[in-house]
């Protein structure tokens, strides 16, 4: 997984399984009892929203969010507090189930009929997550997708694909922050330039 300095963090950990399959050093959640269960595959958990972060500036490496922007209150907030959070040389994986795909167009179906889980979602067409992800001030850089095949109670595994699969129901994103406006690069580049100037100036005339 693409990484800058720092830890990685999951927003949206809930119990823990993908932090601790990806070995993601810390997760934050808004509910407590699920955090319980990621303390204990070794998360380093934290209780509060995507949408105002409880972290330094810069402070990760790679922030990841599975299925989570579909049940944010506000996920251009929690993209927003995601880019600022991450390192310049940082990275964001987010991974959402595409409305225009079967798998997505089946979980906002079961959400208007009620469904516990799914009638808090609000699923985003693939086009719309690239939308809000640029909005937000990210480049996206590179995707892997899986679940191609058709909806139902018992999945087949399949393996990811590199790319955007035609129909797919898992699609990853990867992202990079976008540079402030009129960000010339690191305040030292200019004396380094000028630097290396000078002394290509003093090598001609020696």
């Amino acid at each position: 997984m693409p990484r800058g300095p720092g830890p990685r963090l999951e927003v949206g950990v809930g119990s823990g399984r993908f932090a601790a399959a990806l070995g993601l050093e810390v997760g934050l959640d808004p509910a407590r009892a699920p955090l319980r269960l990621a303390a204990e595959r070794a998360v380093a958990v934290v209780q509060g929203a995507g949408e105002r972060l409880p972290f330094c500036d810069a402070a990760f490496g790679a922030v990841i969010l599975v299925v989570t922007l579909c049940f944010a209150d506000d996920p251009g907030a929690l993209l927003g507090e995601a880019r600022r959070v991450l390192a310049p040389s940082g990275r964001l994986v987010a991974a959402v189930v595409p409305l225009d795909s079967a798998w997505g167009r089946r979980y906002e179906a079961q959400g208007r009929a009620g469904h516990p889980f799914y009638q808090g979602a609000r699923f985003l067409t693939l086009a719309e997550h690239r939308r809000m992800l640029t909005a937000a001030g990210f480049t996206v850089t590179g995707a892997c997708s899986t679940l191609t095949q058709a909806p139902s109670d018992d999945p087949v595994e399949e393996d990811a694909q590199a790319g955007v699969a035609p129909g797919a129901g898992f699609v990853a994103l990867q992202a990079r922050p976008q540079p402030p406006a009129g960000w010339a690069g690191p305040p030292w580049l200019g004396k380094e330039t000028s630097d290396a100037r000078v002394r290509r100036a003093e090598y001609r005339g020696m």
